[in-house]
């Protein structure tokens, strides 16, 4: 487990130079992933390529340049689509401001030797992000020019189906929608690999949390906070193993006491909200504060503050030292 992590920003109108060096240093970690229940266990080319042209035609192009700095490959281009990819975990607790300037804050729960630690600027056919980097072009969660900021947390449940992981489904929203509305037709319709929660805000204030699964499509919400089960529990082994009905009581007592947006994103940086229990994989490795009517993302750690917005971004990078010990 490591002891320190270093997080970059890096900005990139359209896929280049930056995000293939992103590719060749992170490509020999998600290769074995990728395979490792066998290759037969993933998607042909010829399925992913169908599925994505057929539910996420506007990302075709996108992901066709990043084919071709990849290399061209067969694997990387099955990977790269994110299509029925391998079963993955986390903890994540996430909660939105509404008194006031909407503001969407998260804690991201997981391993630290599983994150590829990238604040990805980009603005791929016009759309301008900012997010964090997940699967390569993926996003664990993010905020668009447009106004409009998600999300993601681990659903709680164990079905496993045919459909997109998460991170793709976080880019694709922030590449083709604006509102909230918006988005509740495009979740409507895909199809989902795991269970998996979205909270989405908007710059006007509307927001909605949904409960991703397999077997039940999309579950929408009018509520703004989320945890890591889905309405009822019912992974209880789960649920206590990452405290998920304690931190979603704390998110909820937190927006009834805190007088401001500042006193309610500083309550994810204590626990139980803030989690150092690394070396079962739900340390909180970030707090990330999105502000989608600014367009601005403020990522946060103890002590440490890097913010980040539409008309000022900057690359560079942050070390961030990890507790030693884990909560009991």
């Amino acid at each position: 487990m490591s002891s320190a992590l270093t997080f970059e920003a890096v900005s990139e109108d359209a896929p280049g130079a930056k995000w293939q060096a992103l590719f060749e240093r992170h490509w020999p970690r998600y290769r074995p992933w990728f395979l490792h229940e066998g290759e037969r266990a993933r998607a042909s080319y010829a399925e992913s390529v169908r599925m994505l042209r057929e539910h996420m035609p506007e990302l075709v192009p996108v992901y066709e340049r990043l084919c071709e700095l990849a290399g061209g490959g067969d694997l990387e281009a099955r990977l790269l689509s994110m299509w029925r990819p391998p079963s993955y975990l986390s903890g994540c607790s996430q909660g939105v401001w509404t008194r006031g300037e909407p503001v969407l804050v998260r804690n991201y729960d997981y391993s630290p030797d599983r994150i590829e630690g990238t604040i990805l600027g980009t603005a791929w056919q016009g759309r301008r992000v900012i997010g964090m980097s997940d699967c390569l072009w993926g996003l664990l969660d993010g905020v668009n020019d447009a106004g409009l900021a998600v999300s993601l947390a681990f659903g709680g449940r164990k079905v496993v189906g045919r459909g997109f992981g998460v991170p793709l489904v976080v880019r694709y929203l922030l590449q083709v929608c604006e509102t909230v509305d918006d988005a509740r037709l495009v979740l409507g319709r895909l199809p989902y690999h795991l269970a998996h929660t979205l909270t989405l805000v908007d710059r006007a204030g509307a927001y909605v949390t949904a409960y991703l699964s397999p077997d039940r499509g999309a579950v929408l919400r009018d509520v703004g906070v989320a945890t890591n089960h889905q309405g009822d529990v019912e992974w209880h082994e789960h649920a206590r193993a990452t405290r998920s009905l304690e931190r979603e009581r704390q998110v909820l007592a937190a927006l009834e006491e805190a007088h401001d947006v500042r006193a309610f994103a500083a309550a994810f940086l204590r626990p139980p909200l803030y989690s150092i229990d690394y070396a079962s994989g739900v340390g909180t490795l970030y707090t990330a504060v999105y502000r989608p009517a600014a367009g601005s993302a403020e990522f946060r750690w103890p002590g440490v503050r890097w913010e980040h917005s539409f008309g000022r971004f900057r690359e560079g990078s942050r070390t961030i030292g990890l507790p030693a010990t884990t909560a009991a």
